[in-house]
């Protein structure tokens, strides 16, 4: 019988195993600015709890994905930054689609009309499935940040709901 991936709830038990996977992302220096895990207090309080989403193999989380607000001024209430983290021995094989597609999906559920995502321009395999999933590139920030003192680009991209503020 073949082994299912399933995605549910990302939850503070699971944290040990998503800091490895963020660890593994910040190793490719190609996923994020950021060069050490924060802690979970900080992650947790930078997520949005109703979209936090892991997918898991048995006990094992292949990978997760959540949501972090834009701004707290009320007018973008509806619009996040979205994250997607996928374990390196993971890759290749659908999980990152599978999470981005269930996020989309949950925050849709839970009001956000903006998703937007900033990407190095070398993370071919992340801008592939944002676009898949409904991202357009709205931009590049050129020599938007700094790393490990060379400046580097993302490209911006953003997904409007057909479903939420639509009115």
């Amino acid at each position: 019988m073949k082994d299912t991936v399933h995605i549910d709830n990302l939850l503070p038990e699971d944290w040990e195993q998503v800091r490895e996977i963020y660890l593994e992302g910040i190793a490719t220096g190609n996923a994020t600015f950021q060069n050490e895990v924060p802690s979970w207090e900080e992650w947790n309080n930078s997520h949005t709890l109703e979209s936090r989403i892991a997918a898991r193999l048995e006990d094992s989380v292949l990978g997760w994905a959540a949501l972090s607000p834009v701004s707290s001024r009320c007018v973008y209430a509806g619009v996040a930054e979205v994250s997607v983290y996928v374990r390196q021995i993971s890759t290749g094989k659908g999980i990152g689609n599978l999470l981005l597609k269930t996020l989309i999906q949950k925050s849709e559920e839970n009001g956000f009309w903006m998703l937007q995502s900033g990407i190095f321009p070398e993370n071919i395999a992340s801008l592939k499935v944002h676009y898949k999933n409904g991202f357009r590139e709205v931009g590049r920030r050129e020599r938007i940040g700094k790393m490990n003192g060379v400046w580097r680009d993302t490209i911006l991209l953003e997904r409007r709901s057909k479903i939420v503020g639509v009115n």
